[in-house]
């Protein structure tokens, strides 16, 4: 068995096991997790089965710490609900974990974000005539709003990281006073229902966090990447002056229980 602390190098790992093992170390042990399908899923697992084996998953269609022998191939898998402690539906796992305020932590994707963590999964162009119409929320707002850190996993590309984008679907850490137009922060919007927000970005290139003003920053550049290239990808002017280096790589054994323990069917793994 590999050493757990023995980390890959370039040509051992592909993308996705990298971006499995990031957002595996944004999961501490005893967090609550809401998790959707696939990455997150893989990150969870990975979690689970290395530092944070007291975390608890729940999926949007009712499950709650289920801990499936084999990967579910969605949320709605009836294979979540193995061993789980609580198997119900989309309500409670709404209304009675994530609206009641139990939920640490939040995995989501999205088609854009701006610099204060808004993202947009609607519509790209005007909301009456878009360019393009995606599913919607599906969850994501509120998992956004209500769980105490949100991350977000995301393609880099610079139509995806824009000044403002198309449609807010999931508020950031500021967002628009209607009608004026004025930037004001979640916190004061939301009073008594704040829970927090995003506390991190995790693409294909590079993590990105938010300072105390609630702006994104470039915290690591995964390798193979530089900054310049990550800033090319970024449709606003990105705050580089915080890098505090390379992503760390997967380690061997985190590999092995990828492919060998967590997916050994390669259903979300390639």
């Amino acid at each position: 068995m590999a050493n757990s602390e023995e980390y890959c190098k370039p040509g051992e790992f592909k993308p996705i096991d990298l971006l499995a093992a990031a957002a595996a170390r944004e999961v501490n042990d005893g967090d609550v997790v809401f998790a959707g399908t696939g990455l997150p899923m893989l990150a969870i697992t990975l979690a689970q089965h290395q530092h944070a084996p007291n975390a608890v998953c729940v999926y949007e269609g009712g499950s709650i710490d289920g801990r499936p022998l084999d990967i579910p191939t969605s949320v709605g898998d009836a294979r979540c609900v193995y061993q789980a402690s609580r198997a119900t539906g989309l309500f409670d796992a709404f209304y009675g974990q994530l609206h009641s305020g139990y939920v640490d932590l939040g995995f989501l994707g999205g088609a854009e974000i701006d610099k204060y963590g808004n993202v947009n999964c609607t519509v790209i162009g005007d909301y009456n005539h878009p360019k393009k119409r995606f599913t919607g929320s599906g969850g994501n707002a509120d998992i956004c709003s209500f769980a105490k850190k949100t991350v977000f996993i995301m393609v880099q590309e610079k139509r995806r990281f824009k000044e403002h984008v198309d449609y807010v679907t999931s508020p950031g850490w500021k967002i628009r006073n209607w009608p004026s137009g004025e930037w004001v922060s979640k916190k004061e919007v939301y009073g008594s229902y704040f829970q927090g927000g995003v506390s991190a970005v995790i693409t294909d290139m590079a993590v990105f966090r938010f300072d105390e003003n609630g702006e994104m920053y470039l915290d690591t550049v995964h390798p193979g990447f530089t900054v310049q290239d990550v800033i090319e990808h970024v449709g606003f002017k990105l705050n580089v002056s915080r890098v505090s280096g390379e992503t760390l790589p997967p380690t061997k054994k985190q590999i092995e229980l990828l492919y060998n323990d967590i997916d050994p069917e390669g259903i979300f793994l390639p």
